[in-house]
């Protein structure tokens, strides 16, 4: 295999990594849509509030929001304030770009470790009315902040690639 093969598989990767991330936040948010249904129906038909659906909610809402905020590194739609950058030369804004990157990725990394310390501390744990390990709760951000670092560092290799060899392979965003 030359260059532009693996990093056309390595591409597709990061796409493919991208659209399972997208299609498990969005089966969370259907589960989510569909408890707080059946939480309604049943306190307001069945007089009989499910009290499981709370507990489900937060471990739902951890997952959607740690790893589509991973995507969003990774499709470039995260937050970010860029005036001022735009008044610096090409060459200050790709350094900031290139700090930027490199700060997130580390904090991908660090978050991505003491979540692991986190889920290690409370494995043995329960959930209340879910009866599944506490460590449940800290899986998301794991697997968020290993994304972030990957995405991260994977504009940190392109920006540098650039600066290096001008006419490299741009990566997709579908």
């Amino acid at each position: 295999m030359n260059n532009i093969n693996i990093l056309r598989v390595y591409d597709t990767s990061l796409v493919y990594i991208k659209r399972l991330v997208n299609l498990i936040s969005g089966l969370g948010m259907l589960v989510l849509v569909f408890t707080f249904a059946w939480l309604v129906y049943g306190r307001y038909v069945l007089n009989d509030t499910p009290t499981w659906v709370e507990q489900l909610s937060l471990l739902l809402v951890i997952t959607i929001g740690f790893l589509t905020s991973a995507v969003g590194i990774h499709e470039r739609t995260h937050l970010s304030v860029d005036i001022f950058t735009q008044f610096l030369p090409v060459s200050g804004q790709i350094f900031i770009g290139l700090l930027a990157d490199i700060i997130m990725g580390t904090f991908g990394f660090l978050m991505a470790s003491s979540a692991i310390d986190l889920a290690q501390f409370s494995a043995a744990k329960r959930i209340p009315l879910l009866d599944i390990s506490a460590a449940f709760r800290y899986y998301p951000v794991i697997i968020s902040g290993a994304l972030i670092f990957i995405f991260s560092l994977d504009r940190v290799v392109r920006t540098l690639n650039q600066l290096i060899r001008p006419t490299t392979i741009n990566q997709e965003n579908t």
